[in-house]
């Protein structure tokens, strides 16, 4: 597969969503980005904003194996990774998976449970594998985590640990739509559509895993000038020691970055990465591993803003 083969499959992709999803472009957009990049998806916006429809929208159009959690209070680590269960026919202890073991695990309101449930999904969103009674076993390919989750500010809710959100390759804000767009979804509603029955909407597989991974292998194959590397290093080195920021990006956000300009790059159908491919990057990328000084979140600074603010400071390779 070429980055030609991946631009149309993009475009066959958001073709498909549309019939479900009304707007949010750039949310389907860096959805995309993050599959071809091999990596999770934490998407935040207010209940009722089609965020599990669009999950279970993207595992439809790849013919994925998928399994939903409903994050709650109660919910124990077992009920995510499985367990050992004696079975008083045989006498034997025969594993149960859990729901983890699926090409495309939609952890819903993943914010809504606490963190020892939320760190259960930390050895196989890093490492591939889940381990049940000392026993680890690999998870499906391919494997992505893609968590909704609220706002902080609402009641009930436990911020990620910093651990497990650096684990996502983007933080995707999902806000509420134009007057336009509400009204073609009142519109679309009333003409029968129903989120439950995805193919009654007319909705067609565009690929399978192993096109994901044919595409996968395209992107790696984009190429970058070391001096957009050199500019890629830049944005994280001066996160660390902007003013306002009290955490800046890691090594492993620079990779992120990295990986995500060179999927925005092959979608576009080009074989080389340009600097707009990182700026386009950039704020998805960063937003959720930027945490702010306290004095700054006080005067209302966001992780945008300060990501905006690097991206303006920062010489731009030529």
């Amino acid at each position: 597969m070429t980055v030609e083969n991946v631009a149309e499959m993009t475009l066959r992709i958001r073709a498909e969503l549309a019939k479900v999803i009304v707007g949010q472009a750039t949310v389907i957009e860096e959805a995309i980005a993050c599959l071809l990049s091999d990596g999770h998806v934490l998407l935040e916006g207010a209940p009722g904003l089609a965020k599990t429809l669009l999950a279970r929208s993207i595992g439809y159009c790849f013919q994925f194996e998928t399994a939903r959690i409903q994050f709650t209070p109660d919910l124990m680590p077992s009920d995510i990774v499985g367990s050992t269960v004696y079975h008083a026919d045989t006498g034997e202890f025969r594993v149960r998976k859990g729901p983890i073991f699926a090409n495309l695990l939609l952890a819903d309101e993943i914010n809504r449970t606490p963190p020892k449930t939320q760190a259960a999904l930390l050895e196989a969103m890093e490492e591939r594998k889940a381990t049940i009674d000392g026993v680890a076993y690999p998870m499906p390919d391919p494997f992505i985590v893609l968590a909704t989750q609220n706002p902080i500010e609402y009641e009930g809710t436990y911020p990620l640990p910093e651990a497990q959100v650096d684990r996502f390759l983007m933080k995707i804000v999902i806000d509420y739509p134009a007057k336009a767009e509400e009204e073609a979804i009142l519109q679309k509603r009333h003409s029968g559509f129903r989120p439950q029955k995805l193919e009654e909407a007319g909705l067609v597989p565009v690929s399978n895993g192993q096109g994901l991974a044919e595409a996968r292998a395209a992107v790696d194959s984009v190429a970058i000038d070391p001096a957009i590397v050199s500019y890629i290093v830049d944005l994280a080195r001066r996160t660390r020691v902007h003013e306002r920021a009290m955490v800046g990006a890691s090594p492993r956000a620079s990779i992120a970055l990295l990986s995500s300009a060179k999927a925005f790059a092959a979608m576009r159908g080009s074989p080389f990465v340009i600097p707009d491919d990182v700026k386009r990057a950039a704020p998805a990328v960063l937003r959720h591993r930027l945490i702010l000084r306290p004095e700054a979140e006080i005067e209302g600074a966001t992780p945008d803003a300060v990501t905006l603010a690097v991206l303006e400071a920062a010489p731009v390779p030529r």
